[in-house]
């Protein structure tokens, strides 16, 4: 199976959490835009979808699925995203796409995070993706050189901007062995945002699929 087969496959497995009648968050990038493109077949069952990014949205309102504002939903009973790397205790580096913030909000107001993925992105310790990090343009090189303090090599995200007009910095050979603690430690410096770690929020459920079927970590 190709890689795109993959994700296809860990995108329809999460079709069977969805719940008639709710809103759903739904993720970016490429695995989401799979599940995304399979929803159509249930639009009906659901009340429509919180976008984490303005490509999500986009991608839903062509399907013909409501997009809904956050704060008018209030909580949602389902969130499903993709990850960069994650890990068998479900902690996730997130970003890649530079929708890290808008994830992590969408995620933290969901009571289950379904996160899928091929298997190529199942590590035993995150880092070897380089963690990106939303920063405001003005701290750019006092968030830098922090970076640098802490062992990384941090490179800024060369033409980009985020949706909610910051910078993406990706921190490169950061060693990455407590998350919760380096997640906690990173948003801390002024500037940042925030990180691409889903450690203090971690999925609920991680969908990995591999040529023998999807499996299921909890």
């Amino acid at each position: 199976m190709t890689q795109d087969e993959l994700k296809k496959a860990a995108a329809l497995a999460a079709l069977d959490y969805i719940k008639p009648g709710t809103v759903l968050g739904v993720g970016t990038g490429s695995t989401v835009n799979h599940f995304i493109d399979a929803l159509t077949s249930v639009k009906g069952k659901i009340d429509g979808a919180v976008a984490s990014s303005v490509a999500t949205a986009e991608r839903l309102k062509k399907h013909g699925i409501p997009v809904l504002e956050l704060n008018a939903a209030g909580e949602l009973p389902l969130y499903v995203d993709g990850a960069d790397e994650a890990t068998r205790h479900l902690h996730l580096i997130k970003g890649g796409g530079g929708a890290l913030t808008r994830e992590k909000i969408v995620a933290q107001a969901s009571e289950k995070f379904v996160c899928i993925i091929d298997e190529s992105k199942l590590v035993d310790v995150l880092g070897r993706f380089p963690l990106p990090i939303e920063v405001v343009p003005m701290a750019r090189s006092l968030v830098g050189r922090e970076l640098v303090k802490l062992g990384g090599e941090p490179v800024l995200r060369q033409g980009f901007s985020t949706d909610n007009g910051n910078i993406i910095i990706d921190v490169h050979n950061l060693k990455i062995l407590n998350p919760v603690e380096i997640e906690e430690k990173l948003n801390q410096i002024p500037g940042v945002v925030t990180n691409g770690l889903f450690a203090r929020r971690p999925a609920d459920v991680l969908l990995v699929a591999s040529a023998s079927g999807v499996k299921i970590l909890r």
